[in-house]
């Protein structure tokens, strides 16, 4: 699977600089950049390592400035903005191609009759990058100079280097050409070398490096890094040169096969997606896609387990989230063909149930979870159910299966934050200063959609999982009468939320304010999730005995459209009409600005999963619930290329914001493929 930009687009600042690259380490590190090579984030790196995976995210090295001088010709490769705004050098204007194979982004520059290509992937499992030139053409060698840039701060901070000593030491005889940084005492020594050429030493800092993306989202908009050494090195035609940036004892990095150990990494995820189903047919996004969902998975450690998972919800800032880790679960693993990821991530995240409710949030520091989250839990019944139907893991259901009593048994009682079950089957969540659902945005203390009451999404999911709890109990020979009972009581309450006058749905009922008319996405819920409508036989989300949709069909008809009239773009739904007086179709500014816009009207990528799921449910014509993901198999050539957006402009032409890679837009966009791909199979 190969994408690719030609030099209309990689050879225009404008337009190269809005396209990002990512690579993983599957440990919580990543590498990340822009096509044409110039800083525009704090979060660009070469080496931004997981120090105690998947969290405390360092970056170690920001960089390598190439110049190469071919024919009696100087070619500078790299490209910097500086803090005056002017750019130099260049280096862009010499970029060929830019091409995502599989994982691996690569550069091709032309030098003249000259092909220089550069790759750049990171070891599974250790905070290791490696980079490699090959001089694919040319009528002579090319003398490659590199200039290495470091850092040693937090990914979300900034660098003002002045006065700031690093120690930096030539490797010893008999190792690699290289250096070893310590930025300070105590801190991880970093390791830079190279499989050939010459490393001299050095101790600059560059100072003011220009980002124009955290100007845009109102932070500090410069950096610094330090020139710790240069690499130089003479290529002929058909030769490498590989450099390695590592936290990892340099006796222990392993250069021979790093490439091809990253390429067969790649291979296997595809091969594993297409195990189950070997006759399946698919686009080549789709398999980029199905690149994209490992990328999220990363190995946390808990106590007493080594081999704990968890989902990194979007990179390069999340961490991984509660909420979004059982949203993402079904499209990252089971839809890919590894649904046995799915179990170590239950598993890991199962130990961390308290008062009936999942933790939101891992904290950067501490060991303290935050349960500041109504929803989570409810995902993940579906995520359960999900993994179940597609295993039959009597093993995992029979142990989980107790702790999932006693969710409903702290809803019914009562948990954290008011969140109750009502006397009309409905879950009331809420309290001032506190923000549940997955509309989370806080500044200070003010809460900026609270939905303290009833949500309809919450409802929706507690139907879900009270109906998958009766399936699970009866799976398992256990009484589940009890939980159909509480289950019809819910969907009787949830006819509270049509509103004929409005023709939709409340968005939330039994506030603070009264029920709230807000035209939002969250209805769509009661549509699409898995457990409320009839499923085609032989697909991995039956849902046998399942109790009637919430709505009739009729109801669930005007859902849908009314949500795709007013809310549905080409990249997701919008979360907030824009006939609202609320709505801003613009997401930027400082942080006050873009937190208070978060869920006013900015499209989210992963909506459209359920949308689809809901538009295919009601109207049957699987072509024309596949049409609308096509503008996000377009997307992965913008953005970050091979990745999809969290969020996106309200208004056209829908510019992405957010994260550039977000792990719950990839799962659900590759769920409702395969979901409407299976329809389609079993008609």
């Amino acid at each position: 699977m190969t994408l690719h930009l030609g030099r209309d687009l990689c050879g225009h600042l404008a337009t190269a600089e809005q396209r990002e690259w990512l690579v993983t380490n599957g440990i919580g590190g990543y590498g990340c950049g822009t096509v044409a090579g110039l800083l525009t984030r704090h979060y660009h790196g070469l080496l931004v390592a997981a120090l105690q995976p998947p969290l405390e995210r360092t970056l170690l090295v920001t960089k390598l400035d190439e110049t190469a001088l071919y024919g009696g010709e100087t070619y500078a490769l790299a490209t910097n903005r500086w803090a005056d705004g002017s750019v130099s050098p260049r280096g862009y204007r010499h970029l060929e191609r830019f091409a995502l194979e599989g994982t691996i982004p690569t550069w091709t520059y032309a030098l003249g009759d000259a092909l220089l290509v550069k790759q750049i992937w990171m070891e599974q499992g250790a905070n290791t990058t490696y980079l490699r030139y090959h001089l694919r053409r040319g009528s002579g060698p090319v003398w490659l100079s590199a200039t290495a840039l470091v850092n040693y701060r937090d990914h979300h901070g900034a660098t003002q280097g002045a006065g700031w000593a690093m120690q930096i030491t030539p490797l010893g005889y008999g190792q690699p050409s290289g250096v070893k940084i310590v930025a300070f005492e105590g801190a991880t020594p970093v390791y830079l070398m190279a499989d050939g050429g010459l490393c001299t030493p050095a101790h600059t800092w560059y100072q003011g490096y220009d980002l124009a993306v955290e100007r845009h989202r109102g932070i500090i908009p410069q950096d610094d890094h330090l020139h710790c050494a240069t690499f130089r090195a003479e290529l002929g035609v058909g030769q490498s040169l590989t450099l390695v940036a590592t936290t990892t004892d340099p006796d222990t990095v392993s250069w021979a096969g790093a490439l091809e150990r990253q390429q067969v990494h790649d291979r296997r995820c595809i091969e594993d997606w297409y195990a189950p189903d070997r006759d399946r047919r698919a686009p080549a996004w789709v398999e980029q896609l199905v690149l994209a969902a490992d990328q999220f998975i990363v190995a946390r450690p808990v106590a007493g387990e080594t081999s704990g998972k968890t989902v990194i919800a979007g990179y390069p800032w999340f961490g991984d989230w509660g909420r979004d880790t059982m949203i993402a679960l079904p499209g990252l693993t089971v839809a890919t063909g590894r649904p046995s990821l799915a179990r170590p991530i239950l598993q890991t995240f199962a130990q961390y149930l308290d008062q009936g409710m999942l933790p939101n949030l891992f904290p950067e520091a501490g060991t303290a979870p935050e349960y500041n989250t109504v929803d989570a839990i409810l995902w993940c019944f579906e995520a359960i159910r999900v993994y179940v139907a597609a295993t039959q893991d009597r093993a995992l259901l029979t142990d989980l299966f107790p702790a999932l009593v006693e969710v409903v048994r702290w809803h019914q009682q009562g948990t954290r934050y008011h969140i109750h079950l009502d006397d009309d089957g409905l879950i009331y969540a809420g309290q001032p200063g506190v923000q549940l659902t997955w509309m989370d945005a806080k500044v200070g203390d003010w809460v900026i959609t609270p939905r303290m009451g009833k949500p309809i999404e919450i409802n929706a999911l507690w139907y879900n999982a009270l109906v998958t709890l009766a399936q699970f109990a009866e799976a398992l020979g256990q009484p589940s009468g009890d939980y159909r009972t509480l289950a019809e009581q819910t969907r009787q309450g949830l006819q509270r939320f049509w509103s004929d006058s409005l023709g939709y749905c409340y968005d939330v009922i039994d506030g603070p304010d009264g029920d709230d008319p807000s035209l939002r996405p969250n209805q769509i819920f009661a549509v699409a999730l898995p457990g409320l409508s009839p499923w085609p036989r032989g697909s991995s989300h039956a849902s046998p005995r399942s109790q009637p949709p919430i709505f009739s069909p009729q109801r669930q008809k005007a859902v849908v459209d009314r949500v795709a009239q007013a809310l549905l773009t080409s990249y997701g739904l919008r979360s907030l009409s824009p006939l609202h007086p609320d709505y801003a179709g613009r997401y930027g500014g400082d942080p006050v600005q873009r937190d208070s816009h978060y869920h006013q009207g900015p499209v989210w990528g992963w909506l459209i999963g359920p949308f689809v799921q809901a538009h295919w449910q009601v109207y049957q014509d699987p072509a024309t619930a596949r049409s609308f993901l096509t503008p996000l198999a377009d997307h992965l050539l913008s953005g970050c290329v091979g990745n999809l957006s969290e969020i996106f402009d309200g208004d056209a032409p829908h510019q992405p914001r957010g994260t550039f890679a977000q792990a719950w837009t990839v799962a659900e966009v590759l769920r409702a493929w395969c979901l409407l791909d299976q329809a389609t199979s079993h008609r």
